[in-house]
């Protein structure tokens, strides 16, 4: 394997921490002591620091000055760095996928909570905080954190190792620390390569040592996917010892430098580097952004980091190392690049590294299929000499080049195709890993499929120029006619106009068919058939005639208020697909009528199974009611935190939640959503959704935020735990101040005090007699009680959410919410009178 030396653009060159420190020499935190920002644990060697920091671009900071606030960004960090090296080098996060946004970082400290754990908190105020980082671990004595002399950072209890850090590395693997697994614990020491040079979160690769396939690295969104492993037996993980060190010794500055073990026993199996003399050099071994193992060393003479070899050596062996629709050129360093016709999604992510969104077309494909005929006028560009992409499809009836081109265009979602040694490879949806190869080596030629007017510039640049007066006068007749047809248009539809994006098109953006008012008429049978009602109008039952396809139209009642709901319906359930959000199957705007086209829930809505006690509906048992719980979780995440912009949902309540034939539930109903751009994280909007299930910040008329729907959220949860409404008659805001109120009624006031009390089993539904899971009856009981804080800081985000449910991470005991701390002394104090 040939050395890489002096590899430009290694993650952690191009960062530096925004930060100012002050003065501290201490290795220690002890019980009753906190680390705040602007302070630092360090080792005795002083060669490691711990504290808070921020990434900032190097390029935005002036080597003289860390005064440039107006580009910091605004996410912290727990982590250590070299402290004596001068370009900040992060070797581990803490929080790396839960960073700190508060904006009052005086209120965050590192601790050691009073359970013994090693916590980072955000004090909301004197009474609240809340818990971003745990080490999670279960001690009942007295505990002290200590930065090692290695960069370990460890937990102990009277000379007992509670927890460490090195048994949680990120992307960086330390001198000392063991990569692999504990046999008896279970522990997998297992390195995810970060996302960006400015973003530590857990990135696409991750390397581990596992039980029957060795040393491996995979793509963590596709884990069958390993691109390199080793020593798959323990002879062949021997082997791999004196293999490392003779190639370290080839090299003069890692010559004798270090010393590396494989140990296999009944308790671990695991490899580990050391140095021999850890006062010559700094040194560290990382899992790159791109995928690759690569070994740091940092030389004094040139003030930077250098990189002495990689694996794999090819920088574009790592499958997707570059994101869809790219081509990836590899050594002597790798360069990825854009398809012909496309452009970079998000050059501010290339322009850290981070490439996993790839690149998007300059111009869509032009195809339409209509009644099994599929129609195009896209061509294709070779792309040559290339290792073709993976996940082909093989087309075994195209036996030639032109059939095989065929193949490709009569289906809309095929994007490229190659034939060589008579067979036909088509691909569709993205490309990746599309790597060009040396020219004098054996390649493939890749077809990619562009729109013509892509790859026809000559034909536009060759035509003569026309005559200005013919221009002139083919410009007036061309305008007049169409202000005669949008007249025409005007006056056929009594001048009621829909809103062009939503209703000019058969099939508009996302898929989504533009239906003709008399073919829903005759769907339903003339609407004879109502599944249900609400504040805009009703829901009727039908069946696609083509496809026997059984369908819910839901029918707008008001002109201006419906129309309203109907544009935020389409504009938002429209462009997204997710297995918990119901699916839009299409809409009509025709006239003054306006319908919704949903797929049928053939179960309804989650209050129909909760709340109305019939013989024909079966009780959900605790499994349905705790999956029902995560899917919607996993639902409000991903309008959340996944679309292009964040999509509020503002009416998250049982009626709102469907349910189909497998009781998968879907979130429905989102005529109340309101659009949060990225670079927002507040809006300022009307009052809306439902009394008993609305955030308090809706009366105060501050601008809202995602949190109101983990509010409504958590409203939920306690009515999936129960089985019954919050309070015999739901009462608003404005009744909550009222003395009249009985406390006792209103069922979140006895779950967060039967939650105090240890008494969560009163609370769950009485129709599951005991049948239901404690632990997880008190998990969720803990999540609905923190969506519901006063405080919206004090709220969890969907995304938090999902991964307590899913059991990735625990949860503290939420505080009394000062709203229903007052209901309980209000009804104390009634029933002492």
């Amino acid at each position: 394997m040939t050395p890489l030396y002096i590899l430009l653009g290694i993650l952690l060159l191009h960062t530096s921490p925004w930060f100012s420190f002050a003065a501290a020499n201490e290795d220690t935190l002890t019980a009753g002591q906190a680390l705040r920002a602007g302070e630092k644990l360090v080792s005795r060697n002083g060669k490691f620091a711990l504290g808070f920091f921020q990434f900032q671009p190097a390029s935005t900071i002036s080597k003289s000055s860390h005064n440039a606030t107006s580009h910091s960004p605004s996410l912290w960090y727990l982590g250590i760095w070299f402290n004596k090296i001068p370009v900040f080098t992060v070797l581990w996060v803490a929080n790396r996928d839960e960073p700190i946004t508060h904006p009052n970082l005086n209120l965050t400290q590192l601790k050691i909570s009073s359970d013994g754990n090693l916590v980072i908190v955000v004090n909301h105020s004197s009474y609240t905080e809340s818990v971003v980082w745990s080490t999670h671990i279960v001690n009942s004595s007295i505990s002290s954190a200590l930065l090692s002399n290695t960069g370990n950072l460890a937990l102990t209890s009277e000379q007992k190792m509670l927890w460490q850090s090195f048994d949680y590395p990120t992307d960086v693997w330390f001198p000392g620390a063991k990569l692999g697994r504990n046999k008896v614990t279970g522990l997998n020491r297992q390195g995810i390569s970060r996302k960006s040079l400015i973003d530590p979160g857990s990135g696409s690769y991750s390397i581990e040592l596992e039980d029957t396939s060795g040393f491996i690295l995979k793509r963590r969104n596709n884990p069958s996917v390993v691109y390199w492993r080793y020593a798959s037996s323990r002879a062949s993980a021997l082997n791999l010892v004196p293999l490392l060190n003779s190639m370290l010794d080839m090299d003069a500055r890692t010559k004798g430098l270090f010393n590396i073990t494989y140990v296999d026993n009944d308790q671990e199996e695991y490899y580990m580097y050391t140095l021999q003399d850890e006062s010559l050099s700094s040194v560290f071994v990382s899992l790159d952004i791109s995928g690759q193992i690569k070994l740091n060393i940092w030389s004094q003479a040139n003030q930077s980091w250098q990189t002495i070899f990689s694996q794999p050596d090819d920088p574009c062996d790592p499958p997707a190392s570059c994101g869809p629709f790219t081509v990836c050129s590899g050594k002597p360093h790798p360069s990825c690049d854009c398809m012909e016709s496309f452009s970079q999604k998000s050059p501010q992510d290339w322009e850290f590294e981070d490439r996993t969104r790839g690149c998007i077309r300059n111009t869509p494909l032009h195809c339409t299929s209509d009644k099994n005929i599929t129609s195009s006028t896209d061509i294709f560009h070779p792309i040559t000499p290339v290792q073709l992409p993976y996940n082909p499809q093989i087309i075994a009836v195209a036996t030639s080049q032109s059939k095989c081109e065929e193949a490709c265009l009569s289906s809309c979602s095929c994007t490229a195709y190659s034939y060589s040694s008579r067979i036909c490879s088509v691909w569709n949806g993205e490309l990746f890993s599309v790597i060009l190869v040396d020219g004098k080596s054996s390649g493939n030629v890749l077809y990619l499929r562009l729109a013509a007017k892509d790859l026809l510039p000559s034909l536009r640049k060759n035509k003569t120029k026309p005559n200005i007066a013919v221009v002139t006068t083919a410009s007036i007749i061309g305008f007049g006619s169409l202000m005669l047809v949008l007249l025409l248009l005007i006056w056929k539809n009594k001048f009621k106009w829909c809103v062009f994006s939503l209703c000019g098109n058969q099939s508009s953006a996302g898929g989504i068919i533009a239906f003709r008012y008399t073919d829903l008429v005759r769907a339903t049978k003339s609407f004879s058939e109502k599944l249900g009602g609400g504040a805009f109008g009703s829901v009727y039952k039908g069946v696609l005639s083509d496809s026997k396809t059984t369908i819910a139209v839901k029918k707008l009642d008001g002109a201006s208020q419906g129309e309203k709901q109907f544009r935020a319906e389409v504009s938002s359930i429209g462009l997204i697909q997710h297995l918990n959000l119901v699916k839009l199957i299409g809409f009509c705007c025709e006239g003054d009528h306006r319908l919704l086209v949903y797929e049928h829930m053939l179960n309804g809505s989650l209050d129909g199974h909760l709340f109305k006690k019939s013989n024909n509906v079966a009780v959900l048992s605790w499994n349905t009611r705790y999956q029902m719980a995560l899917g919607v979780a996993r639902g409000l995440s991903y309008l959340h935190q996944s679309c292009h912009k964040c999509i509020i949902h503002c009416d998250i309540k049982p009626e709102n939640i469907l349910v189909d034939s497998s009781f998968v539930p879907k979130v429905a109903d989102f005529g109340l959503a309101t659009f949060v751009g990225r670079d927002f994280s507040r809006i300022l909007t009307s009052f809306r959704g439902t009394v008993g299930y609305i955030a308090p910040e809706w009366l105060s008329g501050v601008p809202i935020t995602p949190k109101i729907d983990v509010y409504s959220f958590g409203m939920v949860l306690l009515e999936i735990i129960s089985g019954r409404r919050n309070s015999s008659a739901e009462i608003s805001h404005n009744t909550r101040s009222s003395s009249s109120y009985k406390g006792d009624e209103y069922f979140p006031v006895q779950a967060i005090n039967a939650l105090h009390n240890g008494d969560v089993r009163s609370l769950v539904d009485p129709q599951l007699l005991s049948n239901f899971s404690l632990e997880e009856a008190e998990q969720v009981c803990k999540v609905a009680c923190w969506c519901i804080q006063d405080s919206e800081f004090d709220r969890p985000t969907m995304g938090e959410i999902v991964r307590v449910l899913e059991g990735l991470r625990e949860i503290d005991m939420p505080p009394m919410p000062r709203f229903i701390a007052a209901i309980t002394e209000q009804s104390g104090a009634a029933t002492s009178m």
